[in-house]
């Protein structure tokens, strides 16, 4: 959520910061909305302050024997009104506050201008390409050969967008997952988290979810209350600050987990419905850094070559990008995508995605830090970034490491986890 108070002392400028990020701010209902806001609030104080100093004269009029009568019916009649003004008062500021949540977070300057992914600007490439003499095969065919994927039992189980995975393929999967955690833990600092797959609305609103991406998630209703499927670790674990106070000496905060995520691409229809890239529920292992607002831009670069390390210790060629203002997400102020090289389509793709979402969760969350300095908390900055998504991991490997039998070499760094198998 952007600084309120920052809108307010220009709303003109922040609409036109928003514009990079193809939003249309409605400056003229905010300013409508915060016109009457400031009446409401001088309203209620003039009100608090007449109905304080009649209170106050009720006594002194008891003690000089005068009638109190007219006194107590003002101040009644004054209550009544005060209750008015705050109950309008009370409606305004939920307006305004519907408005500011439904409001992406402003990108920063360095943010390439462009509408969509065909505007990314490329920041830098790792590895070869790798050059077959005989025509690649994409993961469907190899895991068909294999045996290891199982479209057909998952869309008979539950429906269209999930897999079973068998055999070797399934422990290449569940390697990958180990081998991601214990690079991020041994060699970059980050903390192991297990966390609930499930999470309340509070959560939600917190990391930016809610309320303008609700379609997306999977709603699980538990009596009287509605949990949510969770679409990332982000959630569950960036909430672990929040409405807390945290010590100085602490920062930063580096947490790593694995869980599944869960979500229904309601805007993806016909997009990537075919094998593992675009799934309902799929696993990712995430990255999520709590820092002072001074080390927020390094720890996005440090999170970034955290992901990318995970790629080069796999041997699969990948390139950096830094999203556009139009491809940008809601929440995001600067993001970096990692996009490993697919053979079969003869392009990079999506694998990685690390942001920097300075103060704009950290508001909805309360999520403070005490600076020792001043004795005061102030808002953490708040970074993600998958390191990796699983499961296309799982599909870039089995292409960019496929032999002309259909066999796939299995990448130095993951023999130990596989059980020192080599090729299956």
């Amino acid at each position: 959520m952007l600084d309120p108070k920052i809108v307010r002392a220009n709303p003109e400028d922040i609409a036109a910061q928003l514009l990079k990020k193809k939003y249309v701010f409605p400056v003229d209902a905010f300013k409508s909305l915060e016109s009457q806001r400031r009446q409401h609030q001088i309203d209620t104080e003039n009100l608090q302050s007449e109905r304080n100093s009649k209170s106050k004269s009720i006594g002194k009029a008891k003690a000089a024997g005068e009638d109190i009568a007219p006194l107590l019916a003002s101040v009644s009649n004054l209550g009544s009104q005060l209750e008015e003004a705050k109950a309008a008062l009370l409606q305004i500021n939920q307006q305004l506050d519907d408005i500011l949540l439904g409001v992406p977070n402003l990108p920063t300057a360095d943010v390439p201008e462009g509408a969509d992914e065909e505007d990314n600007v490329e920041v830098r490439r790792w590895g070869k390409v790798a050059e077959f003499d005989f025509d690649p095969l994409d993961h469907i065919e190899l895991g068909s050969s294999e045996q290891g994927m199982d479209f057909e039992s998952a869309a008979k189980i539950t429906g269209s967008r999930f897999v079973v995975l068998r055999g070797k393929i399934a422990r290449m999967h569940r390697a990958l997952i180990q081998f991601m955690l214990d690079t991020h833990i041994n060699e970059h600092g980050y903390t192991e988290i297990y966390v609930p797959y499930m999470v309340n609305r509070e959560s939600l609103l917190g990391t930016s979810q809610l309320p303008k991406f609700e379609e997306d998630l999977f709603k699980v209703p538990f009596g009287d209350r509605d949990y949510y499927l969770i679409p990332t670790a982000e959630v569950p674990v960036t909430n672990m600050v929040r409405d807390e106070i945290i010590d100085e000496a602490k920062l930063p905060l580096k947490y790593t987990a694995h869980t599944p995520c869960f979500r229904s691409e309601a805007g993806a229809s016909g997009r990537d419905t075919r094998g593992l890239i675009r799934q309902h529920q799929f696993e990712k292992v995430e990255m999520i850094q709590m820092v002072k607002p001074e080390d927020s831009w390094q720890a996005l670069e440090d999170m970034t070559a955290h992901a990318e390390k995970i790629l080069q210790k796999l041997e699969l060629p990948y390139r950096v990008i830094i999203l556009c203002g139009g491809d940008l997400g809601f929440a995001a102020a600067k993001t970096y995508d990692i996009e490993v090289w697919l053979p079969a389509q003869d392009k990079y793709r999506e694998i990685s995605s690390c942001s920097n979402t300075l103060d704009f969760q950290a508001r909805r969350m309360k999520a403070r830090w005490r600076n020792s300095e001043t004795g005061k908390p102030e808002l953490l900055h708040t970074l993600n970034g998958s390191g990796l998504a699983v499961g296309r991991t799982l599909v870039a490997l089995l292409e960019n490491h496929q032999n002309a039998d259909g066999s796939i070499n299995v990448p130095l760094a993951l023999q130990p986890y596989m059980g020192g198998i080599t090729v299956i």
